[in-house]
């Protein structure tokens, strides 16, 4: 819950009353009540959807509103199938659907970056198929190439390409450098994703089997699943969504391959009445790229206004990201900026880095 501080103190001032639920696996909530840290048993979706409700009943709250993002979406919607009673209102932001989603992800990021089939990725694509053609096109490559287009759209993007492609590697290297530790680090309070790691291969198939084409998302997640495989998802969400009954709010970003658009629009017509809101130069999670649009959105559902949220929707997108995401986009516009403008022999960069079984790693 560390990251989202700011976010709660935000929320109070704005006359909301926020839970939020530190999952079981993650920071105080990794240990039993011996203090040994949680055994792969206890690590399922339905235990971590129980929890909701064991934090509601200590709470007094009989009701709720449910805010959900990205994964937390799946936990949202499924405790409207385990605890439909105590849910008031609720609202999927970049939602998860189900364990096939993976064809979804595959789809939209090959219709951006490789088949160039939207209008604003249509020239950077036949550049990323010139990058396939140099073998410079990695499963870490493409995870990040989702991130930065998500965060800061395509001609950000395109910039770092054409450096790339004009054998300017520092901006790209040192991009690739944050992704690795993205994935790879453990910072406690922060990111803990070894214990809770089980739910999301096991239960919702984040290491889809590659499926051998180019710009698969599933890579890199395949590559440190660390043999993982999928076994069962705890729902039928597809089944379950025609029986939800409260106000429904369903939050899609028009730059999101991690939950792309076709994943929400889908949701919203399982769910009777929901109100599906589109933000075309938002990337994934309002709860974390455009909070202000997301405490919007929060606001109306508790006012009852959800009806009006579409009419809303450039007003919303409109709304600036947190200083955070706008400091890292300006970061790397600047470092852009500086790769373009140095002789292509001074660009060069090195890193180390020490892993937590010992092993330190250096390269250029």
């Amino acid at each position: 819950m560390a990251p989202y501080r700011g976010f709660r103190r935000r929320a109070a001032v704005a006359g909301l009353d926020v839970l939020m639920v530190e999952h079981r696996g993650v920071g105080l909530s990794r240990f039993d009540d011996n203090g040994a840290e949680l055994p792969p048993e206890a690590l399922t979706v339905n235990q971590a959807v129980d929890d909701l409700a064991a934090v509601l009943d200590d709470a007094g709250v009989g009701k709720a509103i449910v805010y959900g993002t990205s994964y937390g979406s799946y936990l949202a919607a499924g405790f409207g199938v385990r605890h439909r009673d105590r849910v008031h209102a609720m609202v999927l932001d970049s939602p998860v659907l189900s364990a096939h989603d993976i064809d979804d992800v595959r789809a939209a990021t090959r219709r951006s970056f490789w088949h160039g089939q939207d209008p604003e990725t249509a020239s950077l694509a036949a550049k990323v198929r010139r990058l396939a053609e140099q073998r410079v096109l990695t499963p870490e490559a493409t995870a990040l190439m989702i991130a930065v287009y998500g965060y800061a759209g395509a001609p950000l993007l395109e910039r770092a390409v054409d450096l790339l492609l004009d054998g300017r590697r520092w901006l790209w290297s040192a991009l690739e450098h944050v992704t690795r530790m993205v994935f790879e680090r453990q910072a406690p309070f922060q990111y803990e994703n070894d214990l809770v790691a089980r739910i999301a291969y096991r239960e919702l198939n984040y290491a889809a089997d590659p499926d051998g084409e180019p710009l698969d998302p599933a890579a890199v997640y395949h590559q440190l699943s660390g043999a993982r495989p999928f076994e069962s998802e705890p729902y039928d969400l597809a089944a379950e969504m025609p029986a939800f009954s409260w106000p429904t709010v369903v939050v899609s970003g028009g730059r999101d391959l991690i939950t792309p658009p076709s994943v929400a629009q889908r949701v919203a017509s399982l769910i009777p009445d929901a109100v599906l809101v589109s933000l075309p130069t938002a990337g994934h999670s309002m709860l974390n790229m455009r909070e202000r649009a997301a405490l919007e959105i929060i606001a109306a559902v508790r006012n009852g206004t959800i009806a009006e949220l579409p009419q809303r929707q450039t007003q919303l997108d409109a709304l600036p990201a947190p200083l955070s995401v706008r400091a890292l986009v300006r970061a790397i516009e600047s470092a852009a900026g500086l790769e373009s403008a140095l002789p292509a022999a001074m660009v060069k960069v090195r890193w180390s880095r020490t892993h937590r079984d010992g092993r330190r790693v250096t390269a250029s």
